[in-house]
């Protein structure tokens, strides 16, 4: 028998989905909610694959951290403060374009944005010197900042209630994938290039801009076109609408400010455990364990082939026991695996960690997307989701360079060539830092709230008179208009 506070985490069973309800949801979704997921005809691929866009984007600078560094004659900290400083400047993007989105609707304001992903990683190549580096990745950091709640809020609230914690999960997995993709053209292409580095930012800026297409011809969210259709009909123009929103904006900060700041605590938690995990894993490979750039990157591709699966499997299940308990579960199997992470010295054994840790950090982050949703006030679920992310980025901004200088002062001998060599101990600093974040991340998972199973698609919008309250429901919901 479970104990009682594991089983208080489980949704009653008015709110779990029953075992058999899945597979009939998934038969009865039509073209558009595939294609609004997806981008494409399988299920919800617009969203899938901008998120995949972004994390390509951005795991370009992590995986050649050594060739920029031999390219601008600087040290492994200097070059990833361009990757603090992305993270910094994506709360600014998640503010600008999660308000676009509950304003104007989900579909221009994505293709905006990946139009300039796609301008500002196409840039990034033709850098010459560290300043211009640093400043077209700050750019950067502002347009990828409002790809992912403009993405969870299109995939999830056009899908039925059964499948929206699976759907997390597959929404989830494309962080993954585009870190997978990087990974083999950076394995691939760059290696066969003269032009190296910047082959491979050249490259995700065409299927950024690919993908910025796709979306273009996928039609507006539903539940936009309905509340347009409402509001057309009762004759409000764009400028009551925008009042209208400007009000019910303070309404909700009113109501909910303590939420903002739960929810900005937990992705704290949640990007440091990426963050630390993943953007200096090739590094560590190469300068710790004495890895060749080829070795590495190999080590990457073999965690990352299938620890997406990670994020599907927990949000399958969390449809079930609930959003929580399978973070905590999750979570749990990071710290179960966190010595095989980092005390092996052979290749197979470091890739068996990485897929362990990695499998176990994106099985938490496949629920969050759907606990974001269902935590945010409904009105907003673009804006509050992205900008608590984003806040969160911020926050955890300096990882990379946090086990960067510290590993930098502690070192460890290892045998390269058949000669001891002295080399910084990135082993060490991880194995700390993320059994720190683990802790962390447990606790404020438990004490949070969950809001399983919640119906936030018939709620109003933010541009709707009372948009900014929990219980406002669309009139066409109550038997109004539409």
């Amino acid at each position: 028998m479970a104990p009682q506070f594991l089983l208080d985490f489980i949704p009653k069973s008015d709110r779990a989905t029953s075992a058999g309800s899945i597979i009939p949801a998934l038969r009865a979704l039509t073209f558009i909610q595939w294609a609004q997921f997806w981008s494409g005809p399988y299920p919800s691929r617009t969203s899938w694959l901008a998120w995949t866009c972004d994390a390509l984007d951005f795991f370009s600078v992590s995986l050649t951290v050594s060739q920029l560094a031999l390219q601008f004659g600087k040290k492994t900290a200097s070059i990833t403060t361009a990757i603090t400083l992305t993270l910094l400047f994506r709360s600014v993007g998640a503010i600008i374009f999660g308000i676009l989105s509950d304003r104007f609707g989900r579909k221009w304001p994505l293709v905006c944005n990946l139009i300039l992903c796609c301008a500002f990683s196409l840039g990034t190549g033709f850098t010459n010197t560290y300043s211009q580096f640093l400043a077209v990745r700050s750019l950067f950091g502002i347009a990828m900042g409002g790809i992912w709640g403009l993405a969870s809020s299109t995939a999830l609230e056009n899908l039925p209630v059964e499948l929206r914690g699976l759907a997390s999960g597959v929404l989830q997995q494309g962080y993954a994938v585009g870190y997978l993709v990087a990974a083999v053209i950076n394995l691939t292409v760059v290696a066969h290039s003269s032009y190296t580095w910047r082959t491979l930012f050249w490259t995700g800026a065409g299927i950024t801009f690919f993908a910025a297409i796709v979306r273009a011809v996928i039609p507006e969210s539903e539940v936009f076109l309905r509340a347009k259709a409402i509001e057309k009909a009762k004759g409000t123009d764009a400028t009551q609408k925008t009042k209208i929103f400007v009000r019910e904006t303070k309404e909700m900060l009113k109501l909910h400010w303590k939420l903002c700041i739960y929810a900005v605590l937990l992705m704290t938690g949640f990007n440091f455990l990426s963050h630390g995990s993943q953007d200096l894993y090739p590094t560590y490979l190469e300068q710790s364990k004495g890895f060749s750039t080829h070795d590495a990157t190999i080590a990457t591709i073999i965690g990352t082939c299938w620890f997406h699966r990670g994020s599907n499997i927990s949000g399958f299940l969390s449809q079930y026991i609930g959003r929580r308990l399978t973070i905590i579960i999750f979570v749990l199997l990071i710290g179960v695996f966190i010595p095989l992470w980092i005390l092996p010295y052979s290749f197979s054994a470091l890739a068996a960690g990485a897929f362990c840790v990695q499998f176990g950090v994106q099985g938490a982050w496949g629920i969050i997307p759907i606990q974001l949703a269902e935590m945010s006030p409904p009105a907003f679920r673009a804006t509050f989701p992205g900008v608590s992310y984003q806040i969160g980025n911020m926050v955890s901004s300096a990882s990379a360079q946090i086990e960067a200088t510290a590993a930098s002062h502690l070192h460890t001998t290892i045998i390269k060539d058949g000669v001891p060599t002295s080399v910084v101990d990135y082993a060490t600093v991880q194995g700390i830092f993320i059994g720190i974040i683990v802790a962390y991340v447990l606790l404020i998972t438990v004490l949070g709230p969950e809001n399983h199973s919640s119906h936030f698609e018939k709620h109003k919008t933010a541009f709707e008179e009372g948009g900014g309250r929990d219980d406002a429901i669309m009139e066409d919901e109550q038997g109004g208009i539409g």
